[in-house]
């Protein structure tokens, strides 16, 4: 099936969703302290999210997070609305930050389960039945114990694709790859996730993550 990736947006456009941003940035730059609560407190729970979906474990992230958003006000006046989403660009920040904790040391092996309810889990089931419950939390134990097969890169590719809901192309900006490499690295990321998990939970995820 042919992939449809959404048309690249104007600039205009890119702010319709925020339309205060260019109001907020120069404010910010003007020293305006509540406009950095503003910015912060829109963008930090995201930034979070990807940072722990990358590196899980929750200091990194948060220290990730303060760092992302630290250098982000020192250098708003790089942002170029003309080039991306004020969010793409702050995603680049942070999975730069990511890369570098990963390097400064080796991460330990941790439980994903924190992980799968910041971002990258199946939707909880409506239906309140225990049979649906229990099939919930198995498929919720699987995908953790799968997704501890990734490469941090394969990991990055998850958390950016279902995580953040990102298009290939916002992805490969981020990434800092190919928009071909993207997609390659969210497709060995399925099969590897399908290796590691039984048929069934297999059927539900890809039900579930439409992939």
């Amino acid at each position: 099936m042919t992939k449809i990736e959404p048309r690249s947006q104007a600039p205009a456009e890119r702010t319709a969703n925020d339309p205060d941003l260019p109001e907020l940035i120069a404010r910010c730059q003007a020293g305006d302290q509540s406009a950095f609560a503003t910015l912060y407190e829109r963008h930090a729970p995201a930034l979070y999210r990807l940072a722990y979906s990358v590196l899980l474990v929750e200091q990194d992230a948060e220290d990730v997070l303060q760092e992302s958003m630290v250098y982000a006000f020192r250098n708003l006046n790089r942002y170029d609305p003309a080039r991306g989403a004020f969010r793409t660009w702050l995603y680049t920040i942070t999975i730069s930050r990511c890369r570098n904790a990963r390097r400064r040391k080796w991460l330990p092996t941790i439980t994903l389960g924190h992980l799968l309810s910041l971002g990258v889990e199946p939707p909880t089931p409506a239906a309140e039945s225990p049979e649906v419950r229990a099939a919930w939390q198995e498929l919720r134990a699987s995908l953790a114990e799968a997704l501890h097969t990734l490469s941090p890169r394969l990991r990055e590719a998850v958390a950016l694709r279902y995580g953040q809901g990102l298009t290939y192309r916002e992805m490969a900006e981020i990434m800092g790859c190919p928009q071909k490499t993207a997609e390659s690295r969210v497709r060995l990321a399925h099969e590897q996730l399908r290796k590691a998990m039984s048929a069934a939970d297999q059927a539900a995820l890809e039900e579930l993550w439409s992939i």
